[in-house]
């Protein structure tokens, strides 16, 4: 909302400059954007270089101060100052003066009837108020004086007639309409849904189609305007016309904010009455039209107003308790000062022996609870003056979540890990939740009110959030991408934590003293088990057919302790070439996922307490094995039978590490190569050459038996 300080001045006599009402406006919730001087005359005979415009970010809340008149309510409440509305004025000095008159001769038609225009309103749950006037005009250019305003708030100067229904828009905060009556097929307004498939070229001369959910405004035979969004361009004003209609409704904000919506077609009208316009306003906007049209000397209205109101509304009656306000604000306001306050607000206030019965006006949208009057009491007192003070601690302070250093730990060890973290949106779209959809998985939850088709459904898994990050950075010359996320995953059973990881590109970073090997599956692996070490929960891997994931390059992570010995916690491995060219990556890229649910790894822990142990003091021996299985052979089922059998042999088996495979000459087709390297440690005593190679013949059994090994 752009304020031009001069325009300000007309409502109330406040002589501060720019930049102290711009402070003050600021302390009281509204964003100062910027301030500009404006150095273009507003009247005859007023100098240049002494007025600004001042640019406000007005939140969807307070569609009243989208107006110059909601502006001068809260500075005159900033300053104490009275209020002055058009046509309070004394003086006739200058145009803009004289153009702030009232009109007299005008008086609301109570019974809704005119001889020149009939108002039929068909739905009054969408338009309960609708108040027209009949006008003879003239149509031409503006007074100097109103287009520098108009130009001052941001708007084009068009033609006289519309100029002033632009000019009521800002300084009244209520849109306003005319119509060509000679371009109205029958002398009558009706106002009712659009048929379904009807069209309408707005003024803007785009055709749009419009669907029984819209609410038009309709002449005898067909839709002229689109209630509360844009007029038609079949009736629009020319320099040809010399009879209008003005029109000044309220319409329910749901329905206009859904027909914009739809029509993709967004004005300063819509803007104001999606937000929510004042009830009470049409008939005054008339009015005060009226006067602008007679003063400026473009005609005449030349009927009564029309003004259809079936159901009267009122303010909403609130109660503000005195002790209420003061625990809230954490100081006390003198009751004068609330009352003061309120008034100049525009409110009613009536002391009773708690506090005072308060009437909120109906341009005042936002006021429906007690804590709203709060909060206008709170702001106009000064936020900023109250003293700062520590609350009383009456108890101690909770724990905190353990949630939250789960989450930290997880953050720790992932970035000290070398890995970067995303944030993601949580909407996705429908096409990429189904491409990394689980085997099995419930479908995903859709929203019923998309932003755009892209951010329509709720996202099942933070997998495609992290890919489509990857495919980012690649595109902005990012060779080596290692992110992770810690995120909420939505489901019909409802929010599950997980983390997610993300890697393509090199292991480890180039560095001269050496070359450098792309990122395979066992590096994702490796983070994996990190993170296993860090939560104090053993996992183990376990082949898996994932969609979205390559055959052979992927796991299961289930839980490895005996109490859920098969409870799946997450999945990893390499993403299907083709799903990755389909997010945007090259295609030669590699791509390696994780995903872990933290809930099931935090109810899998198991507290231990602090132990210690005293080093080893006898010496360990080392003895390397291969041998030659199946190359289908699952390494971790490999690994399970070597530390089976470590355990029935006289030499405690203390480790087991995998330290060549080999598959070529010498190794038939369908079989491989493996070695390893077995360290055998008592605690107790010196093993013996005869203990370790029992040890050593009794896992080659094993591993002949179960698995047909072959020693190399």
């Amino acid at each position: 909302m752009r304020l031009l300080v001069s325009w300000l001045r007309d409502f109330v006599d406040v002589d501060a400059p720019a930049e102290d009402i711009a402070a003050r406006l600021g302390l009281r919730g509204f964003e100062v954007a910027a301030i500009e001087p404006w150095t273009k005359p507003n009247a005859p005979g007023q100098p240049p270089g002494d007025d600004a415009v001042i640019d406000l970010e007005v939140t969807a809340n307070r569609p009243d101060c989208l107006s110059i008149l909601g502006l001068a309510r809260e500075v005159a409440t900033i300053y104490d100052l009275p209020l002055r509305l058009p046509g309070a004025t004394t003086s006739d000095s200058n145009a803009v003066t004289a153009a702030l008159k009232p009109l007299t001769s005008i008086a609301s038609a109570s019974a809704g009837r005119s001889d020149q225009l009939a108002v039929t309103i068909e739905e009054p749950e969408l338009c309960p108020r609708y108040a027209a006037a009949v006008a003879e005009v003239r149509v031409g250019t503006s007074p100097s004086w109103l287009i520098r305003r108009l130009e001052a708030a941001g708007i084009r100067p068009i033609s006289s007639i519309v100029d002033l229904t632009n000019y009521v828009l800002m300084e009244l905060g209520h849109p306003t309409h005319a119509f060509d009556m000679s371009r109205l097929g029958g002398s009558e307004i009706r106002v009712r849904r659009a048929r379904r498939g009807e069209t309408l070229a707005t003024l803007d001369g785009v055709p749009r189609t419009l669907d029984d959910e819209m609410l038009v405004i309709a002449d005898r035979d067909r839709a002229q305007a689109v209630a509360g969004v844009m007029g038609g361009a079949g009736s629009e004003v020319s320099v040809r016309t010399s009879r209008v209609v003005f029109e000044s409704a309220y319409f329910k904000p749901a329905s206009v904010r859904r027909t914009s919506k739809r029509l993709n077609l967004k004005t300063e009208a819509s803007a104001r009455f999606e937000r929510g316009a004042d009830i009470q306003a049409p008939p005054v906007a008339l009015q005060r039209l009226a006067a602008l049209l007679e003063q400026i000397g473009s005609g005449r209205v030349i009927d009564p107003i029309v003004d259809s109101y079936p159901r009267p509304r009122t303010g909403v009656a609130l109660h503000l308790r005195r002790a209420r306000l003061t625990a809230l604000l954490g100081v006390a306001v003198a009751d004068p000062d609330v009352e003061r306050i309120l008034r100049s607000l525009g409110l009613t206030a009536t002391p009773t022996p708690d506090g005072w019965d308060v009437v909120a006006p109906t341009f005042r949208v936002d006021l429906l609870r007690e804590v709203d009057l709060i909060e206008e009491v709170g702001r106009h007192a000064g936020f900023d003056r109250l003293p700062a003070t520590f609350p009383v601690v009456t108890a101690p302070a909770p724990p905190p979540d353990p949630r939250i250093r789960r989450d930290q730990l997880v953050r720790r060890v992932l970035t000290g890990a070398g890995l970067s973290e995303a944030v993601t949106f949580g909407f996705i779209e429908a096409g990429a939740a189904q491409m990394f959809a689980l085997n099995g998985q419930a479908s995903p939850v859709a929203l019923a009110n998309p932003l755009s088709a892209k951010f329509d459904t709720l996202r099942p898994s933070l997998v495609p959030g992290l890919v489509d990050a990857v495919a980012h950075n690649r595109r902005h010359g990012r060779d080596d991408v290692r992110l992770f996320e810690i995120g909420t995953r939505f489901g019909v059973a409802g929010e599950t934590r997980a983390v997610a990881m993300a890697w393509t590109g090199a292991a480890a970073p180039v560095h001269w003293s050496g070359g450098s090997r792309p990122v395979d599956f066992f590096d994702l692996k490796g983070l994996v088990e990190l993170l296993s070490m860090a939560l104090e929960v053993p996992l183990r891997f376990a082949p898996t057919d994932e969609p979205f994931l390559v055959g052979g390059q992927s796991a299961a992570i289930l839980l490895a302790d005996n109490r859920s010995p098969d409870l799946r916690v997450g999945v990893a491995g390499q993403v299907v070439p083709s799903l990755a060219d389909a997010r945007g990556l090259p295609r030669q890229d590699r791509v390696y996922v994780a995903e872990l649910s933290l809930d099931l790894l935090a109810s899998a822990r198991v507290e231990s307490g602090v132990a210690t142990k005293s080093l080893p003091r006898f010496p360990f021996v080392v003895r390397d094995l291969s041998v030659v299985v199946p190359d289908v052979l699952p390494a971790e089922i490999f690994r399970g039978t070597i530390q089976a059998a470590g355990r029935e042999g006289p030499a405690p088996l203390a480790a087991v590490t995998f330290f060549d495979r080999y598959q070529g000459k010498g190794v038939a087709d369908g079989s491989v190569s493996l070695s390893v390297r077995l360290m055998f440690q008592a605690a107790d005593r010196t093993l013996t050459d005869a203990e370790v190679q029992q040890s050593v013949e009794t896992i080659l059994t094993a591993l002949r038996r179960e698995h047909g090994a072959v020693q190399r």
